[in-house]
């Protein structure tokens, strides 16, 4: 088993009202015991729809896993494509009602388990992966050897059901390889450039490596991916090859084994005892957020201001009101006299700052949309830089702009 195609089930997808956050996830985790994901499909809840697109999943992979579709109600479109297309019929599973029952009384709702009686409901051929998080089980068929697993929508009931019950059953079921990763985040060179860079060794990576290039804001990720039998045999490979690219574009490359700029920054705040603060306005926190995403962010990170009216930049952070009248609010100066506030303020060694104009009009002193100054100060040495981001969505352009902070951050460390 090798190929999988992922099915989206569900209205609210297709019009944009709900992310497909699970689509991502199962891949991951697919990814991990070595099985690919050639196709993910989103589409609607209708019976011939469903039936069409299973029939078009079963000609490209082995493995199928359906989420959403499945409601409280005997008319639930997704249980009846599939015993449809598997030749079944759907009937009441005793283990399913107990199990339903069970979750029910655990959290004092037996008063609605009739009105849930229909999640017990599965077609005869199925087997069934209780969930231990809702009401709708996941239900398995299988078909000339490939497999079909039906699961709820709901993100936070997909990730038990595929993490704790579905992948250890492949596991068990198939022999799988074993795939494993590596980031190497490189920055300060264009994709293009970097590509003629390393053509000949990616040119002589082995068979069982390949090589992605993924731009994220101006830092570009190289995910060597490496794929076999020996977990260890493939780390061991991966390391040989990195090795041998790194005198390639070692002056570019920030870090060769996270990969999410927030995670690179906290291995060396740790690594070096360093503490940091944060002074946002145009950004809105997402620098603050990021640097806490990470576990353990409270051994450097101190705290943040999101200082977004002027007068509080100057209450909160020191601005000085003469430095805001002659340069405006959204100046490199306004950013400097930011970040020194706000080091004085939580006692950090580090502070970031940011103002600038988010959009979608402009800022209160003409300033043009898409325009930030940010500082970075390390001790008493500070850098300031400008930014012009027009073309960028109001959360785009917070995300942008803190993580080319946090990037400029690290790479500054690094050097020094």
């Amino acid at each position: 088993m090798e190929n999988a195609v992922l099915i989206t089930i569900g209205d609210e997808i297709l019009s944009g009202n709900t992310v497909d956050t699970n689509s991502n996830f199962i891949a991951t985790e697919l990814k991990n015991i070595g099985i690919k994901v050639s196709q993910i499909f989103t589409i609607s809840d209708e019976i011939e729809i469903i039936k069409h697109t299973i029939k078009s999943a079963f000609e490209i992979g082995d493995l199928i896993i359906t989420t959403g579709g499945l409601g409280p109600t005997r008319d639930d479109k997704t249980k009846k494509a599939i015993a449809e297309f598997f030749n079944d019929e759907i009937a009441l599973d005793e283990a399913t009602f107990n199990h339903l029952k069970a979750y029910m009384e655990k959290r004092g709702r037996l008063e609605i388990l009739e009105r849930n009686r229909e999640q017990a409901f599965v077609p005869t051929k199925s087997t069934v992966f209780q969930n231990h998080f809702g009401t709708a089980p996941c239900m398995m068929m299988e078909q000339n050897g490939k497999l079909l697993f039906s699961l709820p929508g709901v993100p936070y009931e997909v990730k038990p059901l595929i993490k704790d019950q579905i992948v250890p059953y492949l596991k068990d079921k198939f022999s799988l390889n074993y795939i494993s990763t590596r980031i190497v985040s490189v920055v300060g060179i264009p994709e293009s450039i970097l590509a003629d860079t390393i053509e000949d060794w990616e040119l002589a990576l082995p068979e069982n490596l390949t090589l992605s290039y993924l731009p994220v804001g101006t830092r570009v990720k190289l995910r060597l991916t490496a794929t076999g039998k020996d977990p260890v045999i493939l780390q061991q490979e991966l390391e040989e090859e990195i090795q041998k690219l790194l005198p390639l574009i070692k002056d570019n490359v920030i870090a060769t084994s996270e990969d999410k700029i927030e995670k690179i920054l906290a291995e060396i705040l740790t690594g070096r005892k360093l503490t940091i603060s944060t002074a946002e306005s145009c950004t809105g926190g997402e620098l603050a957020k990021m640097i806490t995403s990470v576990s353990g962010s409270s051994k450097y990170y101190f705290g943040g201001i999101v200082a977004y009216a002027t007068e509080k930049k100057i209450e909160i952070l020191k601005v000085r009101k003469e430095t805001v009248d002659e340069f405006t609010v959204v100046s490199e100066q306004v950013a400097s006299e930011m970040a020194e506030g706000c080091q004085q303020l939580f006692g950090t060694d580090i502070s970031l700052s940011t103002t600038g104009v988010a959009g979608p009009g402009k800022g209160e002193d003409g300033k043009d949309v898409g325009t930030v100054f940010y500082t970075i100060r390390i001790g008493e040495k500070e850098m300031t830089s400008k930014l012009y981001m027009p073309h960028l969505e109001r959360l785009d352009f917070m995300n942008f702009v803190s993580q080319k902070i946090i990037q400029d951050l690290v790479g500054i460390l690094i050097n020094n």
